[in-house]
């Protein structure tokens, strides 16, 4: 681990960002012109001590996953994200395996999409990063670790509690999908990957899954209308736009719903009371 480059580094990026590129407001009085210190803490989703001793070349060896939130937070190109890991003591990871990175254009668009709800999703369905309004509709999925951070993989593990944001009838039909999908994902990574783990923890656990697996139907892409069900507000029709990176290893997901609608005067709802409890 070099400390002073890595320190020098974090301090250079930091005093290259502006509170715009990131989604924040600048505030009447700021005395430099850079991101502070408490806001790529904040950012990171790490404490401003830890954080701070990183810059003053006193901090321990940072874990690939703080390495990875960083770079999310100083919107890293993916040589400078290789760069970081190096100075930290860490191999680069290797860009064509799945890595937690998320591109620092999809993060700028997803920074000025404040009014709806909007997340980055991987290829096996792990939200790398979500608005505050998708956090209100769909839950904060921050906290999720290890193969739990799959959607795929709670769908058919997690049954009660992710079932119950879609109508029963639909189901089925998101169970196709989400294998499907899957089935796409494990064909670029390898059986070796987090896809191939998810595909032989399912395949041992949910009987369904395992039918569905051996159909073999291949699927990447998102429904364009969908019916969400939020614990306390309901029914909710959204449209799904998403965007793509140019290798397809992320999505953009924005949720939207016909102005003047029902479901758009709950969003407006939910987006004002944020993910507070009705």
């Amino acid at each position: 681990m070099d400390r002073d480059a890595l320190a020098d580094f974090l301090l250079a990026r930091r005093a290259q960002l502006r509170p715009g590129d990131v989604g924040l407001s600048a505030g009447p009085r700021r005395r430099t012109p850079g991101l502070r210190r408490e806001e790529v803490a904040q950012l990171a989703a790490m404490s401003t001590d830890y954080y701070t001793r990183l810059e003053q070349r006193r901090g321990p060896q940072p874990s690939v996953q703080i390495l990875a939130s960083l770079a999310r937070a100083l919107r890293l190109t993916p040589d400078e994200r290789d760069y970081l890991h190096r100075v930290s003591g860490h191999s680069a990871p290797d860009r064509a395996m799945f890595i937690d990175y998320v591109h620092p254009g999809m993060l700028r668009i997803l920074d000025r999409l404040s009014d709806t709800p909007a997340f980055i999703v991987s290829v096996l369905d792990e939200v790398l990063v979500q608005n505050d309004a998708a956090k209100a509709l769909l839950g904060d999925a921050s906290a999720l670790e290890g193969l739990e951070r799959s959607g795929i993989y709670r769908w058919f593990t997690d049954v009660d509690e992710e079932r119950r944001r879609y109508p029963e009838a639909d189901h089925d039909h998101r169970s196709r999908v989400l294998v499907a999908s899957l089935r796409a994902a494990y064909g670029a990574l390898g059986e070796r990957s987090r896809a191939g783990d998810i595909v032989r923890e399912l395949t041992a656990r949910s009987p369904e899954f395992a039918a569905l697996w051996q159909v073999h139907e291949v699927r990447r892409r998102f429904d364009d209308h969908k019916v969400l069900i939020h614990p306390d507000i309901g029914e909710i029709e959204v449209d799904c736009q998403a965007l793509f990176t140019e290798d397809e290893s992320q999505t953009l997901v924005v949720l939207t719903a016909a102005p003047g609608s029902e479901s758009a005067s709950k969003l407006e709802l939910l987006r004002v009371l944020g993910t507070q409890r009705v």
